[in-house]
């Protein structure tokens, strides 16, 4: 599954653009624009109304601010980082894009529905109902026939058929589960949750939770390391990295970096992670080496999911930076 991200290399068509970190602050309604070589803020781009993520197109030529409040995603260029549009969507709390381009996914999580646009035009192809609450992190299986999606408020892991555009299973996880990430090998999934303090392991095709993880207080969100072997996982009130082994299912380290890590974000090189504290105004940037914080960088206030562009990979499937 992430063969194509476990390379310091860029496809030719990023490979020219200078690196930067968005960072969406909730409560500013700005985005501030981070240069990774000198840890300093460039710009702040003002958007709409609590901006959530910033997500990378599937063609890795735009990226989109989802303004969950003002129902509007901002347009970057991804090239420049200048805006240069809005689109008029639902509640685009996440947005994510199918692995084979077809549709473009908001995630509306006030109104409890997966909106399908085609990711060309913005014209309504579908939706999907979610009969929980809380719908908002996702990802796609092997042959992308299907997803999983955590619903926060509920504690239920929902199967979606993505071709049939229904849901034809779930899963009571209990707690609230947050991020959702597929196995290397497609075989499980791993579903962080800030209640229970850990991280599930899912069987998609009996959804049944196979295992369980602890990490921290407030498992959030994740991050697949450069290599494609370990999984970095945030403990938002723990104040802590988890670092879990996919071939043991095992942490095998755990990183005290303070404030409130959130969304995760690994450089080219692997060497570091971005990470978002979404109760400090602030960035951190964390040693995969060492796990010490090297930089702490001020934003705005409540910065989430934060994207660093461009990276390694064919092509994105939304949220703050997922590739394959």
């Amino acid at each position: 599954m992430y063969a194509a991200i476990s390379t310091h290399h860029l496809l030719p068509r990023v490979a020219n653009i200078p690196a930067r970190v968005y960072v969406p602050n909730n409560e500013s309604n700005n985005v501030d624009v981070i240069d990774p070589v000198t840890y300093r803020v460039l710009r702040s781009l003002s958007v709409g109304l609590g901006p959530q993520h910033v997500t990378p197109s599937w063609d890795l030529r735009h990226l989109y601010v989802g303004n969950t409040y003002s129902n509007t995603l901002t347009v970057l260029d991804a090239r420049s980082g200048r805006i240069t549009g809005t689109i008029r969507v639902p509640d685009p709390y996440n947005l994510y894009f199918t692995p084979d381009g077809s549709l473009a996914i908001d995630v509306a999580e006030r109104l409890g529905t997966l909106f399908l646009y085609d990711p060309h035009t913005w014209r309504l192809r579908g939706r999907v109902r979610i009969p929980w609450s809380g719908a908002d992190h996702l990802d796609f299986s092997r042959s992308g026939r299907y997803l999983l999606i955590s619903t926060e408020f509920a504690g239920q892991l929902v199967k979606v058929n993505v071709r049939k555009r229904r849901v034809v299973g779930s899963l009571h996880l209990g707690g609230s589960p947050v991020d959702v990430k597929v196995a290397p090998d497609g075989s499980v999934f791993y579903v962080a949750n800030q209640v229970r303090n850990g991280v599930s392991i899912v069987d998609p095709r009996r959804m049944r939770e196979v295992g369980f993880i602890p990490t921290d207080a407030g498992a959030h969100g994740f991050c697949v390391s450069r290599d494609g072997t370990k999984l970095y996982v945030s403990n938002r009130l723990g104040g802590t990295i988890s670092v879990i082994s996919f071939a043991t299912n095992r942490v095998v380290a755990t990183w005290n970096v303070g404030g409130s890590p959130d969304m995760i974000q690994v450089s080219a090189d692997g060497r570091l992670l971005w990470v978002s504290n979404r109760y400090d105004a602030s960035v951190s940037v964390v040693s995969t080496r060492t796990g010490h914080v090297i930089h702490t960088i001020r934003v705005g206030s409540h910065p989430h999911g934060l994207t660093l562009f461009p990276q390694p990979g064919r092509f994105s499937i939304g949220h703050n930076g997922v590739y394959r």
